[in-house]
């Protein structure tokens, strides 16, 4: 598992009462030590006007095409959770340089980096 694998996953509600099984987009470096896994929230909820933190991902557009997503989503680059790795339940694919580069760029946004 790499950075920008998609993942499918518990996700934790933001109130950390339950949480939900859903893909999410693998943000660790992989040559980091420890158990601990940080990702960013999928959801095939496509707002209208996206934020300037999301990333939209069609599984139909060649960018898109390995993420083994079934429909359009969008990566919500400011939810992000830390999971130990034994809790994921699968691989589903993996993002394009160019969606990669995307979400970098919003993951900047979403964290005020320069």
């Amino acid at each position: 598992m790499t950075r920008g694998t998609v993942v499918l996953t518990p996700f934790p509600f933001t109130d950390l009462h339950g949480a939900k099984v859903r893909p999410a987009i693998i943000l660790s470096r992989t040559d980091r030590s420890g158990d601990d896994v940080i990702f960013a929230f999928v959801s095939s909820v496509v707002p209208a006007q996206p934020l300037p933190t999301d990333l939209s991902v069609d599984p139909d557009a060649p960018e898109g095409r390995d993420t083994g997503l079934k429909r359009p989503s969008v990566i919500r680059c400011d939810k992000l959770a830390t999971v130990q790795r034994r809790v994921l339940l699968g691989e589903l694919g993996s993002l394009s340089v160019a969606c990669l580069l995307g979400m970098d760029r919003r993951l900047k946004h979403a964290l005020a980096l320069s």
